[in-house]
């Protein structure tokens, strides 16, 4: 999840609550008042075990105390569904033993042969959900 909102370079932090200071995370969760909705996204920037995005209520977070900052965020619904949808994508053929990563269309061993993908260099020819999913995250991209 951290991965696709790095990608975008936009934390839809805007409008919501950025907290400074000194956290405590306890048997998985953060400790103090923070006014975090079920479900809403979050931020955490500067620990040593947690850094990246979580989902308040289904995060599972390693025990620490950290300085470092919290930010909320307003993530919108279809990029939510989205990242839904990468997510499903990755887990069937974003792993190193998908075929679909593979950059050849054969090969064979004995008399040691193997035919490249056609379209220029073997890189170019395999999918990433960037890719895959560049057109529909495209309009919530930062520069």
């Amino acid at each position: 999840m951290t991965e696709v909102f790095q990608y975008l370079r936009n934390w839809f932090d805007r409008n919501q609550p950025k907290y400074y200071g000194q956290f405590k995370i306890e048997d998985g969760a953060l400790v103090g008042d923070y006014k975090i909705a079920t479900g809403q996204y979050y931020r955490i920037i500067g620990s040593a075990l947690n850094d990246g995005v979580y989902k308040y209520g289904s995060d599972e977070l390693n025990d620490e105390t950290f300085e470092g900052a919290l930010w909320l965020m307003a993530v919108p619904s279809d990029v939510r569904k989205l990242i839904d949808e990468i997510n499903a994508w990755q887990e069937k053929y974003g792993g190193v033993d998908s075929e679909n990563m593979s950059p050849f269309q054969s090969e064979s061993f004995g008399g040691y042969s193997y035919s490249k993908a056609s379209g220029g260099s073997s890189s170019s020819s395999v999918p990433t959900w960037q890719s895959v999913f560049a057109d529909r995250l495209g309009r919530y991209k930062k520069l």
